[in-house]
């Protein structure tokens, strides 16, 4: 059993290792996106080891999976600092007001670290544009608030859409050694570019499989939220995501807790959205905005039974989120169980499927 302490964030004791993480996309090594493995935790009982397209067989009919309509952008674009060292700007999304938010990170083996930039500076994207960092992000050491020029397309949402279409890459981490296409970071529901990573929660889902869960009764509603970068410190909250949720989801969720079915949450960005529009009655409205908000063991959403996701790591402030499911001693059963049978994790990795105990 893995164990767990309380801390300002649900901790599980492991370390993550290599031989635990995805490196690659399945599809790389001959496989498909539906054959990941999945692990199936429902309350108190056994966690169960299954294969993502049988996850028909864990859900029933007249149960709703919530899927994020995001398209992933790619977000990463080469600049130089004011004395010409080579940085690597992740943009993390537009934030109220107009600015948007970025890290500003080096090149290392391969990959990228953190960079500290201690005061506002201006990037250069090497000619395509420039970044002005103003401040840093609610006392972060790596966020900053800034503003983004596009060379002789002026400024604005658009512009910078454009920008990163044409020069930004993918944002990856150092599990990942080499670069992959953006088409990799999609899944089968984007529709609207804006999330800077990939929503991955939706990534094993296949037409087949979509088709499938239909097929079975399983009805599948849509919303929006685009996710920032995933490279929060420990310590670090959750910050401001764009977010709608439209009036047919709304009314699909009311009727089917009305009706006896069970909401299944696909990724955490539908947990938070979801969490931003539900009211203290467990009726979801329809809304629009950006959601700062952060869900833990102490503030569960009464309008999902069940949530989808990858794997956390193990200071990850989701892992809060996944204990208002599971709660702590089933997390860490399942984690164990996980770690146990060499699942793996980030965005090309396993899945999770955990079930609140009384909506088995």
């Amino acid at each position: 059993m893995i164990a767990t302490t309380a801390t300002t964030a649900t901790t599980l004791g492991f370390v993550l290792d290599a031989d635990h993480e995805a490196h690659q996309p399945p599809e790389a090594g001959g496989g498909r996106r539906d054959q990941v493995r999945l692990l199936v935790s429902a309350g108190d009982a056994a966690p169960v080891h299954a294969r993502f397209d049988a996850l028909g067989d864990f859900l029933r009919s007249g149960d709703l999976v919530v899927v994020n309509t995001s398209a992933t952008i790619p977000a990463a674009v080469d600049a130089r600092m004011p004395d010409g060292d080579p940085v690597v700007v992740h943009f993390s999304g537009e934030l109220p007001g107009g600015v948007v938010l970025v890290e500003v990170r080096q090149p290392a083996e391969g990959a990228t670290v953190p960079r500290v930039v201690e005061r506002p500076v201006d990037l250069d994207l090497l000619g395509v544009g420039r970044v002005q960092l103003h401040a840093p992000f609610a006392g972060s050491r790596r966020l900053w608030l800034a503003s983004a020029t596009v060379e002789g397309d002026g400024d604005g949402d658009g512009a910078l859409l454009d920008l990163l279409d044409a020069h930004g890459r993918p944002i990856r981490y150092r599990h990942v050694p080499r670069e992959w296409p953006v088409a990799a970071y999609q899944t089968v529901f984007a529709r609207e570019r804006g999330s800077v990573e990939m929503p991955s929660a939706g990534r094993p889902f296949s037409t087949d499989l979509v088709t499938d869960l239909v097929g079975r009764g399983i009805g599948v509603a849509p919303l929006l939220l685009h996710t920032g970068v995933s490279s929060l410190e420990g310590d670090e909250r959750p910050y401001p995501e764009r977010y709608r949720v439209p009036r047919a989801t709304a009314s699909a969720i009311g009727a089917t807790r009305q009706n006896g079915g069970r909401v299944i949450a696909i990724g955490t960005t539908v947990v938070r959205a979801l969490a931003t529009v539900t009211d203290d009655r467990g009726i979801v409205h329809p809304g629009q905005g950006w959601t700062d908000l952060m869900v833990t063991a102490d503030t569960p959403v009464r309008s999902v039974d069940g949530l989808v996701t990858g794997w956390h790591e193990p200071e990850s402030t989701h892992l809060m989120m996944l204990e208002s499911f599971a709660g702590r001693d089933a997390l860490g059963a399942a984690y164990a169980a996980a770690l146990d049978a060499g699942y793996l994790w980030h965005e090309f990795g396993d899945s999770h499927l955990i079930l609140r105990s009384e909506a088995t």
